[in-house]
């Protein structure tokens, strides 16, 4: 009977679509289903996206009332609005707003009660003939449906149009046709027990759900953690209490901001977060499934179809932050349904997206071993034939940087640093932190826990065949040390071994200094480029282009063209062009598609850490816009907001 009910409602047809098919809305998180993140729009080109102007702001602290939280300066800077049938909706603080997108005039408002929305975006499903179109969002540990229209809050989805989450997700949801897929957050801290939530729970929570978007009723979940019979079960040894290592643990969840779908097959993407905690996994030997594991899922009854995972018995924080995006490849001659998994690891793994199995080969890999104490790293990792890393994953003191990159005084003080130490410790890609000992080096492993590739993920032309990605070159440094607050015997989940970071070594930055001994910079003392705007041909796995992505202004002219740190990821368009904010320089960019070359870049008040979008309006004009906001730049990440903070999305068309 629930089969059939499924079925039901996946083969139900769609009421109240968009007006427009010429790809003029942007309707979802990634604009579509596929994660491509691609607009046929062409009104902006090549030819003219030089001359792109400030239209409108609209800022997201309203006169009288700032919205302070926890971190306030990252309420908002993650938000990509959605655009459906000539209205803009978003979240903003402590309401949803919905636009004119041509002004940025209010259309309508909805204030929540209590609490705060989805710093990361809305979804919209356009109703069927019971119900009217709708926007849903998650707030807290609850997800909630207005009316599209008006704002109001629809009492037909849910409980009065709310539905209590188990587990808070931050993300968009996802809803093809007319089921509502969401994840959740990392539940619980970075150890390996939360407690009694866990154990009502019967020692797992579902890390993926499928509800009936029109009811809100839960339809099917889905575990990270195999059972004891399941598939993946036994990658998982014995905790240190003989007990099975899979159950009351944290992690293994889904948080990624949208998932991506395919629609033919009617299948959906999991890109599974890492198992707690993240640098020590001497309680867990073996692989660990499903941690850090692009799993595909039957969206109608959340059955696992195949799994592939990217890495093994995580150490290194190295999860998957965003969900794949798919692409239709010829290699040889042969068509393939593909699809590119990119993460933290720096690696990006083309895989048959109906079968799991890596498109240009995977080589199961020897890398370094642990040598904390109880620790069995994996010994081999998987690694992509191709495409090549897409950032840093090695190093040695060779890779310093020289005078000629940065300055003379800045190469001197990097290798000050680099002796102060005595060296420090890398055995290659997957290098585990070595254990402090009395002759021990510290470790810099690259890439650290923000990236290779963060939440930002890829953005794909279909026609080019061109997969592009940002990535940047940041590490951890440091040693495992023993827990003080670690008792043998323990059940609270704590580790007896934490990574700890070696004091003065600074994530491996040195200061710069001028003649007059004055800082003028504290740059990094690896080789630029610290950050790449990076486009793969997906038909062959090679590089097509590669180009540096961000500035260091406090360089000498003539060697800023670094490449820095970025979160968020890029767009694509029709009109030949690649769209990028991401960057800690706030600067928001458009590139050539083919060739790479930087065509157009503006500087903002803040960094635009958030994914644009590009839209049409009713006007005819096509709109490019992004939300720059503080934190992970700028005035820095986590600073306190000014007294009224200016944070806003910025939206630009041709004059």
């Amino acid at each position: 009977m629930r089969i059939t009910l499924l079925i039901a409602i996946l083969s139900l047809p769609l009421f109240a679509q968009s007006k427009k098919d010429n790809g003029a809305d942007w309707p979802m998180f990634n604009r579509d289903l596929a994660g491509t993140r691609y607009s046929p729009l062409t009104q902006i080109n090549t030819s003219n996206v030089e001359k792109l102007v400030k239209t409108w702001t609209y800022h997201f602290n309203r006169p009288g009332k700032q919205i302070h939280g926890d971190s306030p300066s990252e309420l908002y800077q993650e938000i990509t609005p959605i655009v459906v049938n000539d209205v803009m909706y978003l979240p903003s603080g402590d309401r949803v707003v919905a636009l004119e997108p041509e002004t940025g005039k209010e259309i309508w408002t909805y204030e929540l009660p209590s609490g705060l929305a989805s710093f990361r975006g809305v979804a919209y499903w356009p109703g069927d003939k019971n119900n009217p179109p709708r926007i849903i969002f998650t707030t807290g540990r609850k997800m909630m449906a207005l009316n599209a229209r008006t704002g109001k809050v629809d009492p037909g989805f849910g409980k009065e149009g709310t539905v209590d989450l188990e587990v808070p997700y931050d993300g968009v949801p996802t809803i093809f046709k007319n089921m509502l897929l969401i994840g959740t957050n990392f539940y619980g801290p970075g150890e390996r027990h939360i407690g009694p939530q866990l154990e009502q729970a019967g020692g797992q929570i579902p890390v993926e759900h499928g509800y009936d978007v029109r009811t809100g009723k839960e339809l099917w979940s889905w575990s990270g953690f195999p059972k004891p019979g399941e598939v993946g079960h036994d990658t998982w040894g014995k905790n240190f209490e003989g007990g099975d290592s899979s159950q009351n643990r944290t992690g293994n969840n889904v948080w990624a901001f949208a998932l991506t779908v395919d629609e033919e097959h009617g299948i959906v993407y999991e890109p599974v977060s890492g198992p707690g905690a993240n640098y020590y996994g001497g309680d867990r030997p073996g692989a660990n499934l499903f941690g850090n594991t692009t799993v595909a899922l039957d969206i109608g009854t959340g059955k696992m179809k195949w799994f592939f995972q990217n890495v093994r018995h995580e150490l290194w924080d190295y999860n998957l932050p965003p969900a794949p995006g798919l692409i239709d490849i010829t290699v040889d001659g042969k068509k393939i349904p593909a699809l590119a998994q990119v993460g933290k690891s720096g690696y990006m793994y083309i895989l048959n997206r109906l079968t799991g199995k890596p498109v240009f080969g995977v080589v199961e890999t020897p890398v370094a071993k642990s040598d904390t104490p109880g620790e069995v790293s994996f010994p081999t990792q998987p690694i992509p034939v191709k495409p090549p890393p897409l950032s840093r994953v090695s190093f040695s003191e060779a890779d310093i940087v020289t005078p000629e990159d940065t300055t003379p005084e800045h190469s001197k003080a990097c290798h000050e640093l680099w002796d102060k130490f005595g060296g420090l410790y890398n055995g290659g890609p997957f290098t585990p932190f070595p254990f402090h000992g009395p002759n021990s080096h510290p470790g810099i492993i690259f890439p650290g826990t923000t990236g290779g590739v963060n939440w930002g993920g890829t953005a794909t032309d279909p026609k080019l065949g061109y997969i592009f990605v940002n990535s940047h070159d940041s590490p951890l440094t440091g040693w495992m040390e023993p827990n003080p607050k670690y008792t043998p015997g323990n059940k609270d989940g704590i580790e007896p071994y934490i990574n700890k970071a070696a004091p003065g070594l600074n994530g491996f930055n040195a200061q710069a200094h001028d003649a007059n001994g004055r800082v003028i910079g504290n740059w990094p003392c690896y080789r630029p480029p610290w950050g790449r705007l990076i486009a793969v041909n997906a038909n062959t796995g090679d590089f097509a282009w590669e180009v540096p992505l961000g500035i260091t202004e406090s360089l000498p002219e003539g060697k800023q063209h670094t490449g820095t740190q970025s979160l968020a990821g890029p767009i694509a368009t029709a009109g030949g062009l690649v769209f990028i904010g991401a960057t800690n320089d706030n600067r928001f960019r458009a590139f050539d598609s083919k060739s790479g070359k930087e065509l157009w870049a503006t500087k903002l008040d803040y960094t635009a850490t958030a994914i644009p979008i590009t839209y049409l309006g009713k006007d005819g004009k096509q709109y490019v816009a992004i939300v720059a906001a503080v934190g992970g730049g700028g005035r820095g990440r986590g600073a306190a907001p000014p007294a009224e903070l200016n944070q806003g999305l910025v939206v630009f068309a041709l004059p």
